[in-house]
């Protein structure tokens, strides 16, 4: 069976270097990371571990709107630069072939599987496979699929070697929940899970959560129909209790032993 962990999330930004400015007077790394020269987006990217944060810009409009095959780009250009949002979670696997396979069994409508590309700052290419799915779940947008080359372990060695993994100056910082304000939350989670082989670990009739290696999946009641917040742990005082808000989205800081 395919594996599946959060890779990292997606936040419509307009100005790519204020996120850089915020996150730094706060104590966390987040840099430039590079151009999508054949959709017309660029990004800025915090790290945590594996799973990081890619706020998603417009480089060039005439390109970007000229794509129309990626859901994610079609999507950052009818929301900017109104709507700063938290977009979509991203899972990782190893199998895209299978997952492909498997959501196409369950009636979805998936694009081909598109080899990604960009080049980063220092001007290196950066590869993967993605894969995204139309449509949603009352109202909320599913996630899309990513493979990238290597292993989990081969990667992170390399992201470490790189610099581009490293610790935080605020102190020790992890995503770990991802909240979806939803209309039915133990319908959406139920959805996701049957989806996506993931496990229901609560659920009741105003909150549910799914987990995904070792982090979590919150649905809780609301009638946004989105990705509204992220919750990250952390041991740093300067940052434990408090919420940093980016756009239409908000990342909170829970002090953790």
């Amino acid at each position: 069976m395919a594996s599946k962990q959060w890779d990292h999330l997606v936040h419509y930004i307009n100005n790519l270097d204020h996120v850089i400015e915020v996150f730094g007077e706060k104590g966390l790394i987040a840099f430039k990371g590079g151009s999508h020269k054949d959709w017309g987006t660029f990004n800025t990217l915090s790290y945590f571990g594996l799973t990081y944060i890619e706020f998603l810009g417009i480089e060039s409009p005439e390109l970007a709107r000229s794509t129309g095959y990626n859901l994610v780009v079609r999507d950052v250009v009818a929301a900017l630069p109104e709507h700063e949002v938290l977009s979509r979670v991203v899972i990782r696997t190893d199998d895209i072939e299978e997952m492909a396979a498997s959501l196409t069994a369950e009636g979805l409508s998936l694009s081909p599987i598109m080899d990604g590309k960009r080049l980063d700052m220092s001007g290196s290419l950066i590869e993967w496979r993605m894969m995204t799915i139309a449509g949603d779940f009352g109202g909320l947008v599913y996630p899309f699929i990513i493979q990238w080359k290597g292993t989990d372990e081969e990667r992170l060695a390399r992201l470490t070697a790189s610099g581009i993994v490293r610790p935080h100056p605020a102190g020790r910082v992890g995503i770990r929940r991802a909240v979806f304000r939803v209309s039915d939350p133990a319908a959406a989670a139920g959805h996701w899970a049957d989806l996506f082989g993931l496990e229901v670990v609560k659920s009741t009739d105003t909150s549910a959560v799914l987990q995904i290696g070792d982090k979590f999946y919150d649905f809780v009641k609301g009638e946004e129909n989105r990705f509204m917040q992220v919750i990250l742990d952390t041991d740093s005082e300067l940052l434990g209790g408090q919420t940093i808000r980016i756009g239409e989205g908000e990342y909170v800081f829970q002090t953790s032993d």
